[in-house]
């Protein structure tokens, strides 16, 4: 007689396989679901001497959530030093960098600073200078792409003024040519973060085990990640333990990569262990609307926004169409309206071929015309509806005054791409957001700020968001983002049932079980 691993009886579960879209129970061998139906039958058929046996009884059982877009690798080292998340004015700030611990070298560093925290004001160093007894500061924003340093800070990596990059980075200047403190883009961020202090190895290694439990333990199964990360770092790791969490891995492809670079990215498609796999590309077709650097149609109130990251975008669109051919998955970052549009003009261009293959990540304000063609050419849409929190519903944030009203009021159009019949990731951009996925649901659901109820999912879209269609837009429709036979084990069980429950009692949702490969990952008390 077969004998299940793990037995999940007496409970609701939301299968979201359309041949059989609810049961009560199922049954997990090797790693794989190999029962789903009534609890009497799989009692009966798969409770064996060694089989754990869980009744779960007022729970609710769905496909394992997956954040779309995350950043646990290389998110904790942006995530150092003080958290600055929670300040809100430039007092505020003052008062958090005056009594920062200071690091080696009597360094303070700070990280997920709101761009409206300034309370207007442009950015510069002179700002914070008098809080920090010259200590070298090196403060990221909250977007990734922009920093504030100190006057020690660009002392220390010997910036004394403008310089020229290969992607669209900017040390800003004031109009005598002397650094403002204000860094714009990752070219320009590296050359203090390449002096700044940095965590162990052992504490990175620590630390990456502690996050991965902690997402964990929100209901995550998996995360696609969106950037090169440290492969030997999760290698290492693995050989103690497995993974909490399955990370299918997008390494970064930069403006001013050659021929051998694109083949390097192919070959790089062949890494993996048994929780995680190099399995995409990742683009930056732009940067942020706060920071200047979104490409825009029409230039910001700041009269920037017209210039893509990559400034020959014709060289994005060749190294797509080189990775296209070589089989491999694209994913390109593009908020403004132009960005997008050139992302989807490209991959328009590959033909048929393209279709289900390639995603646009973030999508934060585009024309009408733009929604039906993810749709019609078989783009995912990937969004982070928790990055909505950094707007204001009156339009008074850094974000909607650079757009102004007309862009403003066209805001992550979930809604809209979800109508359009496109498919529709999410996930939380952590660091940049918290990555805890039962707020991901919740907000896509009710979004915050610029974005409107107007453009809010219903229960089991939003679910939907983080399971099956993240399964597709990773290309792993075939093994996960469905409870059904022959699938990969990967369950969250929640307290709540996530399609009905109101989005503010689903964010603070009990999480009962999450389950990985069919491996208890998460168990609540």
């Amino acid at each position: 007689m077969a004998s299940a691993d793990l037995l999940l009886t007496h409970t609701h579960i939301r299968t979201l396989d359309p041949p059989r879209p609810e049961a009560t129970a199922l049954a997990v061998a090797g790693g794989r679901i190999v029962a789903v139906g009534d609890t009497h039958d799989l009692v009966r058929d798969w409770l064996g001497p060694t089989t754990e046996h869980l009744n779960l009884e007022g729970a609710h059982v769905v496909p394992g959530f997956v954040d779309s877009h995350s950043h646990p690798v290389w998110g904790l080292e942006m995530a150092t030093g003080v958290d600055l998340t929670g300040v809100q004015d430039l007092a505020a700030l003052r008062s958090a960098l005056r009594t920062a611990a200071r690091l080696d070298g009597g360094w303070v560093v700070g990280w997920g600073l709101d761009h409206n925290a300034f309370e207007g004001r442009p950015i510069h160093r002179e700002l914070i200078e008098d809080v920090l007894d010259g200590a070298p500061a090196f403060l990221r924003l909250y977007d990734g792409h922009s920093a504030l340093v100190s006057g020690a800070a660009l002392a220390a990596a010997r910036i004394t003024g403008p310089r020229s990059f290969a992607q669209r980075s900017e040390i800003v200047c004031d109009g005598e040519g002397r650094p403002t403190g204000h860094l714009v883009e990752h070219a320009a961020m590296d050359l203090v973060y390449e002096v700044a202090p940095r965590a162990s190895y052992e504490a990175r290694r620590a630390g990456l085990v502690e996050l991965l439990s902690a997402m964990a333990a929100t209901g995550l199964t998996g995360a696609h990640v969106m950037d090169g990360a440290d492969l030997d770092l999760l290698a290492a790791v693995e050989q103690e333990a497995d993974l909490p969490l399955r990370l299918t891995i997008s390494p970064w492809c930069m403006p001013g990569v050659d021929r051998a670079g694109l083949d390097e990215l192919v070959e790089l498609q062949k890494r993996g262990g048994r929780r995680w796999q190099v399995g995409g590309v990742k683009f930056f077709m732009d940067g942020t609307v706060e920071g200047g650097t979104a490409w825009l149609e029409h230039a910001d109130c700041h009269g920037q926004g017209t210039d893509a990251f990559w400034p020959d975008p014709a060289a994005y669109s060749e190294a797509v169409r080189h990775l296209h051919a070589a089989g491999v998955r694209t994913a390109t970052h593009a908020i403004g309206d132009a960005a997008v549009r050139h992302a989807l003009d490209t991959i328009e261009a590959l033909g048929g071929s393209g279709r289900n293959a390639h995603r646009v990540e973030h999508i934060e304000s585009v024309p009408d015309d733009t929604i039906p063609r993810f749709a019609a050419l078989g783009v995912t849409a990937s969004m982070q509806p928790p990055h909505t929190a950094y707007t204001k519903g009156d339009h008074s944030d850094e974000w909607s005054k650079r757009l102004g009203e007309q862009r403003a009021a066209r805001a992550w159009r979930t809604r809209d791409l979800r109508d359009a019949g496109a498919t529709l990731a999410l996930g939380s951009d952590w660091p940049i957001a918290h990555y805890d996925a039962r707020k991901v649901l919740a907000t896509a659901r009710v979004p915050e700020g610029a974005a409107g109820p107007g453009q809010g999912l219903t229960g089991l879209e939003a679910l939907e968001g983080v399971t099956s269609h993240a399964a597709i837009a990773a290309g792993q429709a075939a093994e996960a983002g469905r409870i059904a036979v022959g699938l990969r084990a990967d369950l969250t069980v929640l307290g709540l049932d996530p399609v009905t429950a109101p989005a503010d009692e689903l964010a603070e949702a009990p999480v009962v079980l999450t389950v990985t490969d069919g491996r208890i990952t998460h168990r609540s008390a």
